[in-house]
């Protein structure tokens, strides 16, 4: 639908669109944020590297995995394997605060506006920083909900509570059989509320979120609004990243912005309308938040 066209010619200095983009959400009656996994890697969420090693150091050496992510595709051989790595996983990137305050930041320039939140993102980061959950729409799932692997319903379940006794109980590489998580309707094996394949569970809350979020749009549609896109790749465009450019196109009085480590483009037919900043998300967001006070 959108041809992706670098930006570059039409950019500013860092400064002038920094201003350009607080002064936007100052005189927004609404911010439609979209999120992607880049916001999360600002805020310290890496899947690889060191905090990979810290915690999957066993793994790494018997496997030879490279990050969480690759692992996490991997045929465990045994229930009890699986979900001694799993719930790793799960516990370091759900359970734990990011590293960085990168998603409070983010709350700080939006918090008093008409906000709403669109991600990909499955880690709560967002609920986490103080974002009000009827704001959000998690669209691909969560980490902290298990479902059935069938699944012979749409019911999702928190996972807390059993993700901390594996977490507790595994040694060499397993958890206990017992913990095991089964799905308490059918029985059959539970899995994570990750959308991978046809049998994500779209549960009661899931249709909600994505009722509000819709509700928003149509609200909005027509109003001095900013669509600000944080971290979105082109995985999954049409979540985000396409539907914002096309509601930008739609609305004179709307402003995208793109701002993401690498990546940032836009159609030409939005151009002027578009901010575009190839940079750490929490490197802007942290002059934008010097800008509220400065401004």
């Amino acid at each position: 639908m959108f041809s992706r066209t670098s930006t570059t010619e039409y950019m500013q200095s860092l400064s002038e669109n920094i201003d350009r983009i607080k002064k936007a959400i100052d005189s927004s009656d609404a911010v439609l944020i979209g999120a992607g996994a880049g916001l999360s890697t600002s805020a310290g969420f890496t899947y690889g590297g060191e905090r990979f090693y810290a915690y999957f150091r066993d793994f790494i050496e018997k496997y030879g995995f490279e990050d969480m992510y690759s692992g996490g595709f991997y045929p465990f051989s045994s229930a009890e394997e699986y979900w001694a790595y799993w719930s790793r996983y799960i516990y370091i990137n759900r359970y734990m605060d990011a590293p960085k305050p990168v998603y409070e930041e983010l709350f700080e320039l939006v918090k008093h506006k008409n906000y709403f939140v669109i991600t990909t993102n499955v880690d709560h980061c967002f609920q986490k920083a103080g974002f009000d959950k009827d704001r959000l729409f998690y669209t691909q799932g969560d980490y902290g909900l298990f479902q059935c692997s069938v699944p012979c319903c749409n019911k999702t379940y928190d996972n807390e509570e059993t993700i901390s006794l594996m977490l507790k109980e595994q040694s060499n590489m397993k958890i206990p059989h017992d913990l095991i998580p089964k799905c308490p309707v059918c029985g059959a094996p539970m899995a994570m509320n990750l959308r991978a394949d046809d049998r994500f569970a779209e549960d009661e809350g899931w249709h909600r979120a994505c009722g509000r979020y819709f509700d928003f749009i149509k609200e909005n549609k027509n109003k001095n609004i900013v669509f600000l896109e944080l971290g979105v790749g082109y995985n999954t465009p049409v979540i985000i990243k396409f539907p914002f450019m096309r509601m930008t196109a739609e609305n004179k009085n709307a402003l995208y912005v793109c701002i993401n480590i690498d990546g940032c483009d836009c159609p030409h037919d939005i151009s002027d309308r578009a901010v575009c900043i190839n940079k750490d998300i929490g490197d802007v967001l942290a002059m934008l938040s010097r800008s509220l006070y400065i401004g």
